[in-house]
């Protein structure tokens, strides 16, 4: 029976790995073993996906919290390679790893993994931005690099892996697991009664999420942002659950009074998966630096404006319905009232992004 050791450590990853372990359910000679990091510790943006997403309670939690990336980076190899070592040892070793997207975690049970001489499949590889200042960009070559499997989830991601020169034995293109877990949720989700709690009406808000150094860790770009986020509300109203960095540099920039004196914005703490889908899923436009929020607007055709320079899923931007605004408060606020008045570009779901993409991972994994 092959052993799968299943890898997750922060939000965008649970969203990820739901669908592959509700894929694996349905091949019973496999084992697959979720093994929780912990490298988000807030139970908003990890404990309570479990229960939203309908995932078992991990079988290993690491608990590692949060660190410097060299910090945590160094704690997550040294507790992921104890785990794949006392497996080994135990006589159940793991036939493969499976890591998904692009977070410190990924990158670590990559590097502990293969120093073990463990395969590795890479969920969502092949995805680029070009940026070397983020760190998801180095995880993201990194652990391409390492993996002997590339699961990819758009054209794009397999074009830069042959420039890169992996061979196309190694490069599957399977879909965006993403939007599984869209699809299987969002009926749910539009039954949740936070519409109704906040005072809010379908397509008639602005849902906004910004976490990235870029965006909030200087203050006069944090400042711009927010002005044109306030004058929008004046029109139409922003609904914006504040992520614990970015409700940090709020506060220390002495930016926070102007946004709670705002009053057609909604600060909100960071939501469940559930909730927060209700929102973006009824919302007239989303404001956000999330990749993940690129792809999941682009399948609900929702527009989409990414306070980006650049994005690693540019077929958001070509196909779907997001539009690179950076951190240039003109370009946000003239992208924000051309939703306002309907002249928007249009975007469409691209292909494989069916729901069905953990299906084939699966498949993918189980004849690998």
């Amino acid at each position: 029976m092959p052993r799968f050791a299943c890898i997750v450590g922060a939000r965008p990853n649970f969203m990820k790995m739901a669908p592959i372990l509700h894929a694996f359910a349905e091949h019973p000679t496999a084992e697959p073993v979720l093994i929780h990091t912990g490298q988000h510790y807030d139970r908003n943006l990890s404990d309570v996906f479990f229960e939203e997403l309908e995932i078992p309670r991990p079988d290993v939690s690491l608990g590692i919290g949060s660190g410097s990336h060299g910090e945590q980076t160094g704690r997550l190899l040294i507790e992921l390679e104890k785990t794949f070592v006392e497996s080994q040892e135990g006589g159940k070793p793991f036939d493969r790893v499976v890591v998904v997207g692009d977070v410190n975690s990924t990158m670590a049970a990559t590097l502990a993994a293969v120093k073990l001489q463990i395969p590795v499949a890479h969920v969502e590889a092949g995805l680029r931005s070009y940026d070397r200042r983020m760190p998801e960009e180095a995880n993201r070559i990194v652990t391409d690099s390492l993996s002997d499997l590339l699961l990819v989830s758009e054209e794009s991601g397999v074009e830069n892996l042959r420039r890169e020169g992996q061979p196309d034995d190694r490069i599957r293109l399977v879909g965006n697991v993403m939007i599984d877990t869209l699809l299987r949720q969002v009926r749910r989700a539009a039954g949740q009664s936070i519409l109704n709690d906040l005072g809010l009406q379908q397509g008639s808000y602005a849902v906004v999420t910004s976490h990235r150094p870029s965006n909030v860790d200087d203050k006069e770009t944090l400042r711009g942002l927010i002005q044109v986020l306030i004058d929008v509300s004046r029109s139409l109203p922003v609904v914006f659950p504040v992520h614990p960095r970015t409700q940090s540099r709020l506060e220390s920039f002495g930016l926070l009074p102007e946004l709670q004196a705002a009053e057609g914005i909604k600060l909100l703490e960071p939501l469940g998966y559930i909730d927060f889908l209700a929102l973006t899923s009824q919302s007239r436009v989303i404001v956000t630096d999330s990749g993940g929020l690129q792809e999941e607007s682009t399948a609900l055709e929702i527009p989409c404006l990414t306070m980006r320079e650049n994005t690693e899923r540019p077929i958001t931007v070509s196909e779907g319905t997001s539009v690179l605004v950076g951190s240039d408060p003109q370009l946000l606020d003239q992208h924000l009232r051309a939703v306002l008045d309907g002249t928007y570009k249009q975007g469409r779901c691209p292909k494989l992004w069916d729901g069905k993409a953990a299906e084939r991972i699966v498949t993918e994994l189980m004849s690998a």
